[in-house]
């Protein structure tokens, strides 16, 4: 598969490197342009590219880009982009950590809503809710007893097939996650959010969350990992995230 991915920090970085090694022809791009993306390129075998031409001839993007930059990608970039080619989503919103505050969502617009919103294009909501360090260390074969999942949420039945393909061939089990609006249930600090779970398990947390709990355990991130000290194992942070995230009820 032909694949275009906007980003190339560690989400984007990864997937470029994983779907490379799974066979794919991948194209990769920053906010540098195609003289951004050389180096990484160069060293996993990809195709670096503008970001106007990442997006063209291929089968599907994923933008690995921080929620609020959505707003600065090039005004038209999927005008001549066929309604056929996947759009995939992974960013999060993390105001106050990270991004300034984005009023719409703070009123409750679930976050690949927003970016639809933002790029005048459907979206797959797609590798949101996994870690970096697991989505690049622990990835298993299909039918792996240890295998992890990663929740994947769209309204086109066709673009939800493409990306659950391509979870399934960076080593993960891909759940369907329901509708663009359900989304909401994959978002940081819900019960399915970075939790290293299994696919039954990470179906059940999915359907555990409770809409408007999220955001106040979410604000409450610099504090929790302040708790962790400057250098918090993989394994602590998934600890926390199960303890606080399942906390379904409270904030």
């Amino acid at each position: 598969m032909r694949i275009g991915i906007i980003g190339t920090g560690n989400i984007g970085g990864t997937l470029a490197r994983k779907l490379v090694a799974a066979g794919h022809d991948v194209r990769i791009a920053n906010t540098r342009g195609a003289a951004g993306a050389r180096e990484l390129a160069d060293a996993i075998k990809a195709t670096a590219a503008s970001v106007q031409d990442v997006v063209q001839g291929v089968e599907a993007v994923i933008l690995a880009i921080p929620l609020p930059a959505m707003r600065g990608l090039p005004a038209g970039l999927f005008d001549a982009v066929a309604p056929t080619v996947t759009v995939i989503d992974t960013s999060n919103y993390y105001p106050g950590l990270r991004d300034e505050r984005i009023a719409e969502i703070d009123a409750g617009t679930a976050e690949s809503i927003w970016v639809v919103q933002q790029i005048g294009r459907p979206v797959v909501k797609a590798f949101n809710n996994i870690l970096a360090y697991s989505l690049a260390k622990l990835g298993r074969p299909a039918g792996a007893a240890d295998r992890l999942a990663v929740a994947v949420a769209a309204d086109d039945e066709a673009s939800r097939q493409t990306a659950m393909t391509l979870v399934d061939d960076v080593g993960f089990d891909a759940v369907d996650a329901g509708s663009l609006e359900e989304s909401w249930r994959q978002q940081p600090s819900t019960p399915a959010y970075c939790c290293d779970d299994d696919a039954e398990t990470m179906r059940t947390a999915l359907a555990a969350a409770v809409k408007g709990e999220a955001a106040a355990r979410r604000d409450r991130l610099p504090a929790l990992f302040a708790e962790l000290g400057p250098a918090p194992s993989h394994a602590d942070v998934v600890a926390m995230n199960r303890r606080v995230n399942r906390q379904v009820g409270a904030s």
